[in-house]
């Protein structure tokens, strides 16, 4: 069966769907565990979320990826993955946001999670040419807009989903004529790789990006990315 139609499948009804079965569907797939339960309507188990860490760290780590393009994505990859699991003190708690109301409709929840799943607050995330208030409004009720398929196309790379794999999960009809917005699936395997990593080392990681993309800092008026979607070879 094609992987947009069992992932649909699951986002419509995928409550019955036991969690070791999940799990293994996850693997055939290539999506993290996490990201398919929360897919299916399941609770994620909390050794399978981040440990608790510094959201400014987070903030930082977040700006500094954003800025390698794909040859340098692919080795911060393997640098994160090689760091070692460090056995966390207290389980990840997705922290509550005073005057955030919760979400409202099925995909803002299934968003809201999958955001999570990676430790990341909507401050957290990096640049995705989406306003604040436009990412508040996605994780509170994302009602379909004729603005949707801009909208997913800016949040699925950073999340690491390919752009058909998401569309199906939001019962949105895909086109391949559609691009990622600013990043692609490439920047979010790197924020795949490092949910298990604590503060300390999302600071050394931190400082890996910066020597891999030789960063310049562009101060308060240039602080983000531009992304590098358009060399994206998944798209050439």
């Amino acid at each position: 069966m094609e992987r947009t139609v069992i992932l649909s499948s699951l986002a419509a009804s995928g409550g019955d769907t036991a969690p070791q079965r999940l799990t293994g569907l996850a693997a055939e797939l290539g999506i993290p565990t996490a990201d398919l339960l929360v897919v299916a309507g399941h609770r994620v188990p909390a050794e399978l979320l981040p440990p608790e860490r510094d959201a400014r760290v987070m903030r930082r780590f977040a700006y500094r990826v954003s800025h390698c393009d794909h040859s340098q994505l692919a080795a911060l990859e393997a640098f994160v993955r090689a760091l070692p699991r460090v056995p966390a003190s207290e389980p990840f708690v997705q922290p509550t946001r005073p005057g955030h109301p919760p979400a409202e409709t099925r995909f803002a929840a299934v968003l809201a999670a999958l955001i999570g799943n990676r430790g990341f607050g909507i401050r957290e995330l990096p640049f995705m040419g989406l306003s604040l208030s436009t990412l508040r409004a996605m994780v509170w009720r994302w009602d379909p807009s004729p603005h949707r398929r801009q909208q997913l196309a800016a949040v699925a790379g950073p999340l690491g989903w390919s752009l058909p794999d998401l569309f199906a999960v939001a019962d949105e009809p895909y086109s391949e004529e559609l691009r990622p917005m600013l990043h692609c699936h490439h920047l979010g395997r790197v924020f795949t790789a490092a949910v298990p990593l604590t503060t300390a080392q999302l600071t050394e990681a931190s400082e890996e990006a910066d020597r891999l993309s030789m960063r310049e800092d562009h101060g308060v008026w240039q602080p983000v990315s531009q992304g590098c979607a358009e060399e994206c070879p998944d798209f050439l």
